[in-house]
């Protein structure tokens, strides 16, 4: 039996396999629901733990060493490269779903297209910071079945070697299914390598490099950054666990103090590293310059009321209003000492818009894609200059 024959062969068993298990709890879902719900919802509340700031440290120290010294790691790839000749887009947490009332991605999908169309008609690389599928609600054959055109989209990078993905929290299932392999070629028509983090290493002709670090941001997660046995549990129980019955539990993308806690602590570890630049995803909340950026905006406008400058107030104000929806609560203020840590943000808030960091013509940039009535428009956020980026690690 040929290699290609045995790949279908056992994908068919794993649907099979899956087909018949959806049959069966569809059958006795309504009394399990009933019994474990509660129980289940009070445990997890009851165990469940913020991020661990000495777990944050070591797992992203011993990622990015690994990357870094071993030119075979399996933790990731490292890659050298120039940001004034590659345009980069960098996005999060997509949550691709089925299309039901349970898919986050749902309204967010023509606006993903959008950008994907836009940055593969300049060359763009496109770097994925996982949780690109929703597996722990949804399974890959509806995955699948149902985004089509987002695996078409970003197949299109791949075809030209520009499409780098990173697994998350939400889809372990590419690192931990055997047959994970097998389903991202028939998704993309071609192997596709998943990573936990990639390492871009920016030379500069006059002095040193920057390393760009991409990783979800989970590391240090108690729930899903553990040992192999925590993984595996998270990836085929827990999560699908969750989706049984219908519960939201307590995470980082959901809770306020959370999100600023992990942003806190990811940027607490990036300002201790040597010229390092740390970009991730998993909270769904935009950091740019390592500050968070609706405060940044609130604290902008309170300045210009204070000053009276009407001209920028309006600007403000209507920079506010465009500004991601779910993003909203108030945060501490991240200290400016350098700007080390960005955040990509995600690509499902309800109002249908997608941020990401884009890298282009000497910017690195927040951007945002929003459909405000005349169609899928880009928008730049904030952004700030790669010369300047460099200035402050090498001439502080």
């Amino acid at each position: 039996m040929s290699s290609i024959k045995q790949e279908d062969c056992f994908i068919f068993l794993d649907q099979i396999v899956f087909i018949n298990m959806s049959k069966l709890f569809s059958f006795i879902k309504a009394p399990i629901v009933f019994v474990l719900r509660q129980p289940i919802y009070w445990f997890a509340k009851k165990v469940s733990s913020a991020p661990d700031r000495r777990m944050v440290f070591e797992r992203l120290s011993e990622m990015y060493a690994n990357i870094c010294e071993n030119e075979d790691s399996k933790k990731g790839a490292l890659y050298s490269m120039d940001f004034e000749d590659n345009n980069f887009i960098i996005l999060s947490d997509v949550h691709k779903g089925n299309r039901s009332r349970r898919d986050e991605f749902k309204p967010a999908e023509k606006n993903y297209l959008a950008a994907l169309d836009f940055y593969d008609q300049m060359g763009a690389n496109y770097i994925n910071l996982g949780d690109s599928e929703e597996f722990w609600k949804f399974n890959i054959f509806s995955i699948q079945h149902h985004n089509k055109r987002t695996f078409a989209a970003e197949a299109k990078f791949a075809k030209r070697k520009a499409f780098y993905k990173i697994f998350g929290n939400h889809d372990l299932f590419w690192k931990m299914d055997p047959f994970s392999k097998f389903h991202l070629k028939q998704a993309y028509g071609q192997a596709v390598n998943i990573y936990e983090g990639i390492v871009i290493r920016v030379k500069y002709k006059d002095k040193g490099h920057v390393d760009v670090f991409c990783t979800h941001g989970h590391q240090g997660d108690k729930r899903s950054d553990g040992n192999n046995f925590s993984k595996w549990f998270v990836s085929y129980i827990w999560g699908p666990l969750q989706a049984f019955l219908d519960i939201n539990i307590n995470t980082p993308a959901v809770v306020s103090s959370e999100k600023t806690l992990h942003n806190k602590l990811m940027y607490e570890w990036s300002q201790e590293q040597e010229n390092l630049v740390l970009i991730t995803g998993h909270t769904h909340q935009p950091i740019f310059h390592s500050y968070n950026h609706i405060k940044f905006l609130k604290e902008e406008l309170k300045d210009a009321e204070e000053r009276g400058d009407r001209g920028s107030v309006k600007k403000l104000q209507e920079r506010i209003k465009r500004h991601p929806s779910q993003c909203g609560q108030e945060a501490p203020k991240l200290s400016q000492y350098r700007p080390t840590y960005f955040n990509a943000g995600c690509c499902c808030y309800s109002d249908g818009s997608i941020t990401g960091i884009e890298i282009k013509n000497g910017y690195i940039r927040l951007v945002r894609w929003a459909d405000e009535g005349d169609g899928p428009e880009r928008q730049v956020l904030e952004e700030l200059p790669l010369q300047e980026l460099k200035q402050m690690f090498f001439y502080r």
